[in-house]
């Protein structure tokens, strides 16, 4: 009989380049990834079996991608998705750009084809394409590649590091299929170190923007995403509170600021009245935001006072209005402010004879609801009431491009902070369903509600077996209208009639309960009561709102 020197490496001791990966994302902290398989990526899905992280499949990759984005928003960290290559990689583009507009940190691992076919020659693999990351280089932060197994940790952790640096945001890696499925002759990853990097402000802008802010008479202040993004809420309070500053908060922003403080503008940015008393500030803080197209009214805003400005994504600092620019993290920023500041007097909160910034606020917000109410759109109003009312606080919705996402943009008050999440950054529709899907693999422990209309549902549908397999905690709310409905009231209002705009749909609460999710048709005046009721119950279950609504007027067409 004879022996051998040699013994068998046992199946549980072979590992891959897949294992790499998964092991270098649990090593830098992660324990929930989001993806979709495919041929390519089969080594990384197999890797995941032998992992602890937590996967979380979607339908599609656009969806996948919509529901790291939410998770990387709700955790503040770094959500990772894992798709294939081609198809699967491009599907996730659309995605990838809403992280990117509003700062979510998703670490994108995509496969590529075997090593041989990389550089651009046409050797026919399966979803071959010339450059592959060259789709995605004006969509992300940063591009990355892994040739070898050797090279996986490292690449990793350099795409971690670039999502987490701040502002967050979205990185693309790939790594070729045969690298994948290679097995490996290393120790498992233990411990991988990052360094993200920090935005702190500059001593000489803190001191400069405190004294002006401290020596300004009528001092507002525009809160956008970047304070949510930053979790620089308190912050932003102690700051307004000290300065006695009116505050107002972009659609990207919502919940930076209590919505019922004496201080708050909400969120009226679509409104003349709040542009004119922003554009009336002698000194306006704007934190967070670039002033793009929906936070300055669409470009209507005209500040006559001076601008500071705390931006931590470089391109948007004073990329529309002339300021005293700070490159920095809002967070740290403003609790530089906090300690920097003087307390103002009331004497000095206006000029002889102005209200108080109380008073002034009270009195915007009037004529705000005064402009409203002369529009007969009490149904929109009752519907967001009606939200509101039978969502529990500090519950998270998620919001579709729909036309009651428009008004919760300017009317809703989310009752907590990161509360609310919605796609208006890139405005790409199907965000709502697998967002609210990402919410709660975040937080499996309280109801999530997504919003869409019927045309914005049309694009998730498959996320309702999701919602079924996890027994995600969702509640989908789709008021349908028979067509895309904001679309519908832009053509008619520009061209006096809507063109490819109408749509036939399907019996949603027939097709949800084919999921197995139930489902309700309710009416406006009980929509409270049965969205409460499927909030109260475990599990998915969907709201269907037969509705045709209406916006509020513009006010930009007028400037």
């Amino acid at each position: 009989m004879s022996t051998s020197t040699t013994e068998p490496v046992p199946e549980q001791a072979k590992r891959t380049g897949g294992d790499l990966v998964v092991e270098s994302l649990t090593a830098l902290g992660a324990d929930t990834v989001f993806g979709l398989p495919g041929q390519h990526a089969l080594g990384v899905f197999d890797a995941l079996r032998r992992s602890a992280l937590r996967y979380v499949g979607l339908r599609v990759e656009n969806n996948a991608g919509f529901a790291a984005d939410a998770y990387a928003r709700a955790t503040h960290g770094v959500a990772p998705l894992l798709v294939s290559t081609g198809p699967g990689a491009l599907m996730t583009l659309a995605a990838l750009q809403e992280a990117a507009a509003g700062s979510a940190a998703v670490l994108a691992v995509g496969s590529q084809v075997p090593l041989a076919g990389m550089g651009g020659g046409r050797h026919g693999y399966l979803h071959e394409l010339t450059d592959q990351s060259a789709s995605f280089r004006g969509v992300v932060k940063s591009v990355h590649t892994a040739r070898t197994a050797s090279q996986i940790p490292s690449a990793v952790a350099a795409a971690w590091e670039s999502a987490l640096s701040t502002p967050h945001g979205p990185v693309w890696l790939e790594i070729p299929q045969d690298v994948l499925l290679a097995e490996v002759d290393v120790p498992p990853v233990a411990e991988l170190h990052v360094m993200p990097r920090e935005l702190p402000p500059r001593p000489e802008l803190i001191a400069a923007a405190a004294s002006r802010l401290t020596e300004a008479r009528r001092p507002v202040i525009l809160a956008g995403g970047g304070v949510v993004r930053a979790g620089a809420e308190a912050e932003l309070l102690a700051l307004a509170e000290r300065l006695r500053a009116p505050v107002a908060t972009t659609f990207g922003g919502k919940g930076a600021f209590p919505w019922e403080h004496p201080l708050s503008l909400q969120s009226w940015l679509e409104d003349r009245h709040t542009t004119a008393f922003l554009e009336d500030a002698d000194t306006l803080l704007v934190v967070g935001s670039g002033l793009g197209e929906l936070s300055s009214n669409y470009h209507t805003f005209r500040p006559r006072g001076r601008v500071v400005q705390i931006e931590a994504d470089l391109g948007k600092l004073e990329s529309n209005h002339a300021a005293l620019g700070l490159h920095a993290d809002a967070r740290a920023a403003l609790a530089a402010l906090v300690k920097e500041v003087g307390e103002r007097e009331p004497a000095a909160a206006g000029s002889a004879g102005a209200p108080a910034p109380e008073a002034a606020v009270s009195a915007l917000l009037a004529r705000v609801r005064d402009r409203i109410a002369g529009q007969q759109l009490d149904l929109e109003q009752q519907l967001l009431a009606s939200v509101r009312d039978a969502l529990p606080d500090g519950a998270v919705s998620c919001w579709d491009m729909t036309i009651l996402a428009y008004w919760a943009w300017s009317a809703f008050d989310p009752r907590g902070t990161n509360a609310l999440h919605s796609a208006q950054g890139a405005g790409g529709l199907g965000y709502g369903l697998p967002a609210a899907l990402g919410v709660a693999a975040a937080d499996p422990a309280r109801p999530v509600l997504a919003v869409s209309g019927d045309g914005g549902a049309m694009y998730s549908l498959a996320e309702l077996a999701t919602a079924r397999q996890y027994d995600a905690p969702v509640t989908w709310l789709i008021v349908d209208d028979g067509g895309y409905g904001i679309l519908r009231e832009y053509m008619t209002g520009a061209f006096g009639a809507a063109t490819a705009t109408e749509l036939t749909r399907p019996d949603f609460v027939a097709l949800a309960e084919s999921f197995g999710v139930p489902a309700v048709r309710t009416s406006p005046e009980h929509l409270r009561t049965d969205l409460a009721a499927a909030l109260a119950a475990p599990g998915p279950s969907v709201v269907v709102l037969p509705a045709r609504l209406r916006m509020f007027a513009p006010t930009h067409l007028d400037a």
